[in-house]
């Protein structure tokens, strides 16, 4: 096995333990990403109580909306990402190493090789994967109507004794928000918000610039402090994933926003503020119709549930890229020891 695949395999594996621990987090911070409501006066909710809120209105299930296309995405794109990404990086390497003969640098990757191979890698990543996400997105944000936004189905009670009750209305599958998005853009709707995703591509190539760097430098002061020793426990990894991720999302954050705004469902009717015809269409409106601070909604729940999620991903990927090894040697050695003399 080589070890593009062990490391694609273990992203993938990596991430979907990821998304399970942080998924609730998610759904709320796409739902704050695409909520338009311009009203100033309009108290904005915590993410605590919209949890709650989305609990009490529509349900536990709503909070995990979207989860298997997601989980899907997840091991797709972090796969993809780690497959590609280990490719990239050997070809670094090797370059690096060629130079190094050359009399030219010290033989290791430097920031800036290391900052296009993650961003090549990111755009491979999201040209393939970007379907997965309108699916989810769309999915996240789908939510229940109750009887108080359905007139024609309202009792003829008094408006004060107006049950608001939730409507169950038929399942909101993957199958449906395909359908929903084929019938809206048709094949291309599929790629909606690439253009900000690809330009996203930046978020994950600071990190790992940021995660790289910040792993060599520790494993150098390691091995001038332990005699040779460049271990790194599982917590240090944890650590320099989360404050990789952080600084990386605090960057980037606002194209997220737009990115969630235009693979959401789109209003066409109505309120043309609310609709968006591309990524240019939608900065505009955002900047002349909720000014800067409506690209930082959400911004402190997504800093909790991406930088947990980056951790988590990084602490578990590499001890099952750890592990992976162990056991392709220890059976590279038990096969050396089984053939005849």
């Amino acid at each position: 096995m080589s070890d593009a695949l062990i490391n694609g395999l273990a992203g993938a594996g990596g991430g979907i333990i990821a998304q399970l621990i942080t998924y609730p987090l998610q759904t709320v911070n796409t739902r704050q990403q695409t909520e338009r409501d311009l009203k100033k006066e309009k108290r904005k909710l915590g993410t605590i109580e919209q949890m709650c809120q989305v609990v009490k209105q529509e349900g536990w299930e709503r909070l995990y909306g979207g989860l298997t296309p997601s989980l899907v995405g997840t091991a797709a794109s972090q796969g993809v990402y780690y497959y590609f990404y280990q490719i990239f990086r050997t070809k670094a390497e090797i370059k690096a190493l060629e130079r190094q003969k050359r009399g030219i640098g010290d033989g290791s990757v430097g920031m800036f090789s290391s900052l296009l191979v993650a961003a090549l890698s990111g755009c491979v990543n999201v040209l393939l994967t970007n379907p997965i996400w309108v699916v989810v997105t769309r999915m996240q944000t789908h939510t229940k109507i109750s009887k108080k936004d359905r007139p024609d189905r309202l009792t003829t009670t008094a408006p004060e004794e107006t049950v608001l009750s939730v409507i169950e209305p038929p399942p909101y599958g993957t199958s449906h928000a395909v359908q929903e998005v084929y019938d809206e853009a048709g094949f291309w709707g599929f790629w909606k918000g690439v253009a900000p995703t690809l330009i996203m591509v930046s978020n994950p190539s600071i990190q790992f610039m940021l995660y790289e760097t910040m792993l060599k430098k520790l494993k150098k002061r390691r091995s001038l402090s332990k005699q040779g020793n460049t271990g790194i426990t599982a917590l240090e990894i944890f650590l320099l994933g989360a404050l990789a991720k952080l600084g990386a999302t605090v960057v980037t954050y606002p194209l997220l926003v737009v990115k969630a705004r235009l693979q959401a469902k789109q209003v066409t009717t109505g309120d043309k503020r609310h609709h968006y015809k591309g990524t240019l269409d939608a900065i505009l409106k955002m900047i002349r119709y909720e000014g800067f601070n409506g690209f930082y909604k959400g911004m402190s729940t997504k800093i909790v549930q991406s930088v947990l999620a980056a951790a988590v991903l990084f602490m578990v990927k590499e001890e099952l890229v750890k592990g992976a090894r162990i056991l392709l040697l220890k059976d590279g050695i038990n096969s050396m020891k089984s053939k005849p003399p």
